[in-house]
């Protein structure tokens, strides 16, 4: 099977399971059909759901079925659409498009995107909590801590706010490749940290292991980023489902506008070649994710 085909079928079940959990959600009596119209707008039909995939994978290496990761992996994908929602508002970055079709806010209204993503973000948690995720209570415990670190304010929304007052404030310094470095793991480091993390969670491994897994996590984030950075300055909007050229538009910095081009390429390989080597301990069952390290480097949207 392709790496393509892993990621596909990652993504069928991770969409199956969300949809089953909107469900039950539409189902309740006094649910307000337009906010769970606008989740479903902006959790259902599109997305490569790279972060469950990583849940899946991280959690096969120690033996786990996608079955004992699908509930994480629907977690965490909670939170990145949540953040895509409210990353996409007028106040934010004010995109109106998003994943090749129109973003929260725009299909709805700004406040239908707003208690849209609150909805997402507290969802996520109740799904963590839940015992399909894990039948051992502590295990559910530490995922629940851990994605909160992540997605908070020493994490994604830490990260974000960092993004947003250089961009938006004027008396802040210039962006050095340092800051921007800070600010992109904890606004697109975290939740890949985390989702590559919860594989040794969910397996109740060694520390060794989370550390390891925790460590490829960040390279794979920080590849991610310089990427998308690429994707921004070379790539389409119809190869990319969002627009494009933004960041330059708006005068700001990037990783890829502080590095140059062919910098920014050569770390790209460097990051593949160290993502790889942190899997040698796992031999042949880390191929899939060894190979999500040279997808992340060469993607295209």
């Amino acid at each position: 099977m392709t790496f393509v085909q892993n990621l596909d079928l990652a993504a069928r079940a991770t969409e199956t399971r969300l949809a089953e959990l909107l469900a039950a959600l539409v189902s309740l009596d006094g649910s307000s059909r337009r906010l769970t119209a606008a989740m479903h707008h902006a959790l259902l039909g599109g997305g490569k759901r790279f972060r469950p995939f990583l849940v899946i994978e991280s959690a096969a290496l120690f033996g786990l079925s996608e079955g004992d990761a699908i509930d994480t992996a629907a977690a965490l994908e909670c939170v990145h659409c949540y953040s895509l929602a409210h990353d996409d508002l007028p106040a934010m970055d004010n995109d109106i498009m998003r994943r090749g079709r129109p973003t929260v806010w725009r299909a709805y209204d700004e406040w239908t995107a707003i208690l849209a993503g609150d909805a997402l973000l507290t969802l996520a948690f109740e799904i963590l909590a839940l015992p399909t995720t894990h039948a051992d209570p502590s295990v559910r415990a530490t995922l629940v801590m851990e994605l909160a670190k992540a997605s908070g304010a020493l994490g994604m929304v830490g990260g974000q706010s960092l993004d947003l007052e250089a961009e938006k404030l004027s008396d802040q310094a210039p962006q050095s490749l340092t800051s921007i470095r800070h600010l992109q793991s904890m606004k697109t480091g975290a939740l890949i940290r985390f989702a590559c993390a919860s594989g040794p969670i969910l397996a109740q491994a060694p520390d060794e292991d989370r550390r390891r897994l925790e460590r490829f996590g960040d390279v794979m984030g920080f590849a991610f980023q310089i990427s998308d950075d690429l994707l921004d300055v070379e790539g389409t909007a119809e190869e990319v489902g969002k627009a494009v050229a933004k960041d330059a538009a708006a005068g700001k910095a990037t990783l890829v506008s502080l590095m140059g081009l062919d910098a920014a390429r050569s770390k790209l390989a460097e990051l593949e070649q160290e993502a790889i080597g942190l899997l040698a301990p796992y031999g042949s069952r880390a191929a899939t994710l060894a190979e999500a390290a040279t997808f992340v480097v060469n993607r295209r949207s």
